[in-house]
């Protein structure tokens, strides 16, 4: 209703009534205010809490699992040699390694083609991996071109793991169909048979082939012209290696059985250079899962140390205080996983409470790690240390049934959250109930007030009417 009023008392109406609504509005908004930042701040910090809380039980749910403690390191002394890895059923040893010869497929050339030769015949072509190979039929059309036959050979032998492609001379722009296989092993080389017409592009000795399909000799090309041999130009073989002394042979780069569940991936060959290959337990990993629980929960303390603190910050200040001071739930969450981290486990002989690692607890309850204890008790008491993390009554087990309770959907955390949103929401229609409210005051006060205005603007007509009346009676003297 703000507007022009005060016309007729020369009252500043508007301000008057600002000044009546927010008077009547301060007291309930300062205490609707209050509590929305407590409850704001709460919230807040019940969330911080639960992320802290998840965040440990994921380290706990890391470490107790039975896989961590089967898995096996496998290292090679010499990557550039060969890379290694184990599965879980690999036994602990150590091995002497030589690469005398990696494992290659077969690359093949064709006779030498003159600048755009073309098929002088239709024909077929028969492309083999091995003597014994049923081989693929690739239709060579008469006319074709070597790049057509490429793109023919190439459609036709992917599935095969073959490739065709042109390598040609600029000298002189003769050319050759260069075959290159994916299969590596011995026995696994190219051949390739041609139908009379296409002679030129036979490859390997066959009985049908005839004296032309020998690596060496003349041939014909496309053009009916003398061509230059064709042959081999990698011929397959398999990957000769020795273990222990021992020599092998595979026909891939990628050896498995060669050591029981280790496989090996051999990257290069040198003759009787040594490496070793070293296969044991994974402690490296299992101790970067303890730290990780380490850490874990050594922030979650310092989050509820933080939201838990009062922080003084001078004489003439009020101390600082966290949002979950005076918290029961705090209080008991604490107290239930610090009796649990010092309860013995109950093996008999072997790691039974945390300090046996080398664990221990700190003046401010965070814990500490001594690597050197640790990583003794991981290379002598590998089997103890699962056995007190993992399983249903492992420490890690233990740890995540009481904090559960907490942290799980439907929990103590999740309740006193949902508890806060409600007053959260309570705020905000208490909020819409006092604008209402107000706005029922202001239309009240401005229709007092405007009311009071008429009336003296009514009044001051009147006075002036009558003072203009009287001043025209006779023996009035006007004064000038």
């Amino acid at each position: 209703m703000a507007g022009i009023t005060g016309l007729g008392s020369n009252i500043n109406i508007d301000d008057i009534v600002k000044a009546l609504v927010d008077a009547e509005r301060a007291p309930k908004e300062a205490q609707l205010s209050r509590v929305e930042k407590a409850a704001t701040s709460k919230f807040s910090a019940v969330g911080q809490l639960k992320s802290a809380i998840s965040e440990f039980q994921t380290a706990l749910k890391d470490l107790n699992s039975s896989d961590l403690f089967t898995k096996r390191s496998a290292k090679s002394s010499n990557t550039d040699l060969a890379t290694v890895s184990a599965t879980t059923k690999a036994s602990a040893g150590t091995y002497q390694v030589t690469v005398e010869k990696l494992a290659a497929a077969s690359k093949v050339g064709t006779a030498t083609f003159a600048k755009d030769a073309t098929a002088a015949t239709s024909g077929t072509l028969t492309v083999k991996l091995g003597a014994d190979d049923r081989g693929v039929d690739v239709q060579v059309a008469a006319g074709a071109t070597l790049s057509e036959i490429r793109d023919s050979l190439n459609t036709a032998l992917k599935d095969k793991g073959v490739s065709a492609n042109i390598v040609s001379n600029p000298a002189d722009g003769t050319s050759r169909l260069v075959l290159s296989s994916k299969t590596t092993g011995a026995g696994k080389d190219i051949y390739v048979q041609a139908s009379a017409g296409l002679e030129a592009f036979r490859i390997g000795n066959f009985a049908d082939n005839n004296a032309a399909s020998s690596p060496s000799g003349a041939l014909t090309a496309l053009d009916g012209t003398n061509a230059a041999s064709s042959g081999y130009i990698n011929l397959a073989q398999d990957a000769e290696f020795t273990v222990d002394g021992l020599t092998l042979h595979s026909a891939s780069n990628k050896v498995s059985g060669a050591i029981s569940e280790v496989t090996l991936d051999l990257v290069s060959a040198e003759p009787g250079k040594k490496f070793t290959v070293t296969v044991d337990q994974d402690t490296s990993t299992v101790k970067t899962n303890v730290k990780k629980f380490v850490d874990a929960y050594n922030k979650m303390i310092g989050v509820t140390k933080t939201l838990t603190s009062v922080t003084a910050v001078g004489q003439d200040s009020a101390p600082v205080t966290g949002a979950l001071v005076g918290d029961s739930s705090v209080r008991s969450m604490l107290s239930t996983v610090r009796n649990e981290l010092v309860n013995p486990s109950g093996q008999k002989g072997g790691i039974s409470i945390l300090s046996d690692l080398g664990i221990t607890t700190q003046k401010d309850g965070t814990l500490k790690i001594d690597d050197t204890k640790l990583d003794k008790v991981l290379s002598t008491q590998y089997e103890s240390v699962a056995s007190f993390f993992t399983g249903d009554t492992g420490l890690t087990s233990r740890l995540n049934d009481k904090l559960s309770v907490y942290s799980q959907s439907g929990g103590i955390l999740s309740q006193r959250q949902d508890g806060l949103q409600e007053t959260l929401s309570s705020v905000k229609d208490q909020r819409t109930q006092l604008d209402l409210r107000i706005a029922k005051v202001q239309t009240r006060l401005y229709a007092q007030y405007n009311a009071m205005d008429s009336l003296i603007a009514s009044l001051k007509q009147t006075s002036d009417r009558m003072s203009q009346a009287l001043s025209n009676l006779p023996g009035v003297v006007k004064q000038s």
